[in-house]
């Protein structure tokens, strides 16, 4: 243990501790913009600073070890000029037009100006201007940065697509995208981590709110939305519910308060999923077909863009089966259309997504054109959805459980863990073994494929009727990239593997709500596991909704219909 004292008080620590995280331990704040655990320590904000007695010069709290003896200040005299002249200095540099900024109330540069009382601005502005395409689903103002080298070293560290770094010197340091690269060709995965892991407004998604609400004021639109499975596991955190206070049956609510016609959970479209991909990876493996390589999911948009631009000889491994969002428009467009006797063109399709990646999916040529143009029109965030709440003044206190409507009310369990990681990979294995088999496994049966795991991936083998299936289950890009040369090394080989491009799944998506310095990933999908546990029904093939839209509609899982509708050419 080391001694030392902070702000007059004596405490011993661990060898190796920050002065950060030893003031933490007591409870004393120090202030910190560009700090990221593990992954930003490199003390550029200067926000950080200390008086170490002895010293001449401030240190930086977050990237310094205490050492015996040490005697810290943390609110000094100096320390106090100096943190207010930085912060100063940080906003002539900074667009402060915050009651129009997105993370209004919810930015780490305002809370820290807030915190110090600066009132006014010693300094002129100089505000650094650079073009971007507002039509991308990500959106950058150059503005608004702070240069605190978060989304580099999140897009470096974690993601491994090094889509960001810094351009310029001195005071016109800033940061872009590498190589002088436009967006659109920098092969961004719009996995949204870089939109997550910053602390002001300089990256956010496109608001697309403008599109939900002129669609809602055409009278001869018929306005039908879907919910993820995440989006239930998130979207009361900025609202200020609990947990168990943010059920989706008030989303449902909110969503007919705000005008929307009809109301189904992605689920349900998620089980849809299953029929079509548990039944084509039982297909493959009988046939010989992942002997070799395996056959990757393809809910997660992030993933395809992924390895379409960075492993395209593998593309061919992708399940056919599109992703429940796009099965849920392909079907309110056919099936729905028709149930209730409209043309599929007054069907407006919107999803709420924990997603970025989501908003380019819709726009792929490759799900246009079967009925009435894409598949889904509009795409917002989680965040947007809560915006939006705020917006129509509705009070969340006030929301009600309200069901989800027919013909596809029904979902399960397996549906529900989709926005986790493991989720798509145990839900398509209690439906491939019931149909290798003929009966249901125990629902947990696949259960240790489960949680967010800090490196690396998952890996298993199960034995179903004599067959022995090796599966994998990896997230975050990175780690992708590390199993993606591992199967083409044959280091390793797996039948069927489960990606999924933000770490920990979509629950901890580039368009859920942002909490500075928090990972809440595992945390959701949890909650989402306590649903399935919870859940009447645990299997996709159980759903009595969709063994409906099958004999109705789809005739059965594979069928030429269900290609036309639920299935797609990667190629394309």
């Amino acid at each position: 243990m080391v001694n030392i004292t902070i702000d007059h008080r004596e405490i011993s620590v661990p060898e190796g501790t920050t002065i950060m995280e030893a003031a933490a331990s007591i409870r004393i704040q120090i202030p910190k913009l560009c700090y990221l655990k593990d992954i930003n320590e490199i003390s550029a904000c200067r926000v950080c600073v200390v008086e170490v007695e002895g010293q001449n010069r401030l240190v930086t709290a977050c990237n310094n070890v205490v050492e015996e003896g040490m005697v810290i200040y943390t609110n000094s005299p100096r320390v106090r000029r100096n943190r207010r002249h930085t912060v100063d200095m940080l906003l002539s540099q900074h667009d402060t037009s915050c009651p129009t900024c997105v993370r209004s109330g919810n930015c780490s540069l305002q809370a820290i100006a807030n915190d110090l009382n600066l009132v006014g601005s010693l300094y002129k502005k100089e505000l650094v201007l650079q073009e971007w395409d507002m039509s991308y689903p990500l959106i950058r103002e150059t503005n608004k940065c702070v240069k605190c080298m978060r989304c580099i070293q999140i897009c470096d560290k974690v993601q491994g697509m090094n889509i960001w770094d810094v351009s310029g010197t001195g005071s016109r340091t800033t940061v872009g995208v590498s190589g002088s690269r436009d967006i659109k060709t920098a092969d961004c995965t719009l996995c949204g981590q870089c939109i997550t892991h910053c602390p002001t407004g300089a990256l956010r998604e496109r608001d697309d709110t403008a599109k939900f609400y002129r669609a809602l004021e055409k009278e001869d639109t018929i306005v039908v939305a879907q919910i993820a499975p995440a989006v239930r596991a998130a979207w009361g955190e900025s609202l200020g519910l609990s947990r168990e206070e943010a059920t989706v049956g008030k989303i449902v609510d909110g969503l007919r308060r705000m005008g929307v016609d009809y109301v189904f959970d992605t689920s349900f479209s998620a089980d849809l999923t299953i029929m079509e991909e548990g039944n084509e990876f039982v297909e493959r493996y009988q046939k010989g077909d992942l002997d070799e390589y395996p056959m990757f999911t393809s809910c997660c948009p992030g993933w395809v863009r992924f390895i379409k631009s960075q492993y395209p000889q593998m593309v061919s491994r992708l399940s056919t089966a599109k992703s429940p969002q796009q099965m849920f428009g392909a079907v309110m467009k056919s099936a729905f259309a028709e149930k209730l006797g409209v043309d599929p063109e007054r069907i407006y399709t919107v999803s709420i997504m924990p997603c970025l990646a989501k908003k380019a999916e819709r726009e792929m040529p490759l799900f246009y054109g079967e009925f009435a143009g894409h598949d889904v029109d509009c795409v917002l965030t989680t965040r947007e959805l809560d915006r939006m709440f705020r917006a129509d003044y509705i009070d969340p206190r006030t929301l009600r459980d309200v069901k989800f409507d027919q013909p596809f009310e029904e979902n399960s369990g397996a549906g529900v863990i989709f926005g986790a990681t493991g989720g798509v990979m145990e839900a398509a294995l209690r439906s491939a073994y019931a149909i290798i088999t003929g009966k249901n496994p125990p629902a947990d049966a696949f259960r240790e494929i489960r949680g967010v795991k800090p490196k690396g991936w998952t890996e298993a083998e199960f034995d179903i009727a004599g067959h022995t299936i090796a599966i994998a289950v990896v997230s975050g890009l990175k780690n992708t990239r590390d199993l993606l040369e591992a199967i083409r090394k044959k280091k390793v080989h797996y039948h069927f593997v489960e990606v999924m491009a933000c770490p920990g799944g979509c629950s901890g998506g580039g368009g859920q709500p942002i909490h500075d310095g928090c990972e809440l990933a595992a945390e959701r999908g949890e909650n989402l596991y306590f649903l399935d546990q919870n859940a009447k029904i645990r299997f996709s093939h159980e759903n009595p909704d969709i063994k409906k839209l099958y004999d109705e509609y789809m005739e059965a899982p594979g069928s030429h219909r269900a290609h036309q509708l639920l299935h797609t050419e990667h190629h394309r």
